[in-house]
């Protein structure tokens, strides 16, 4: 169930960034939905890869490189799912951090609070 909630809020999120960036189009919250479990599913498979490719540049870069895996990643889901445009590396770019802001504080909001 924890899954159902995180995809869930994922593709709010989704819809959110898109509603916010006019570089990123997606047509419907379904495709908001299959964007949020696509982008889970590259985060932890091509993700890693990327990432231990990259090792040197990310260290020579104080790990700011990491923010360009995260638009290329966006991208390939891009070139993977019909209905979700993004215009270019700029807009990927922008969208994965504003992806993450948002999903973080979705996360946050979402959370039981027990003290």
């Amino acid at each position: 169930m924890n899954i159902l909630v995180k995809i869930l809020l994922s593709s709010i999120a989704v819809i959110i960034a898109s509603y916010l960036l006019p570089g990123v189009d997606v047509e419907s919250f379904m495709t908001a939905i299959i964007i949020a479990v696509i982008l889970s599913l590259l985060n932890a498979t091509v993700k890693p890869i990327l990432i231990v490719l990259t090792i040197p540049l990310t260290i020579f870069t104080l790990g700011l490189f990491l923010v360009v895996i995260n638009a290329l990643i966006v991208l390939i889901a891009d070139s993977l799912i019909d209905g979700f445009y993004v215009a270019n590396f700029w807009w990927a770019l922008i969208f994965s951090i504003l992806l993450s802001i948002i999903n973080a504080l979705l996360t946050d909001l979402s959370t039981d609070r027990q003290k």
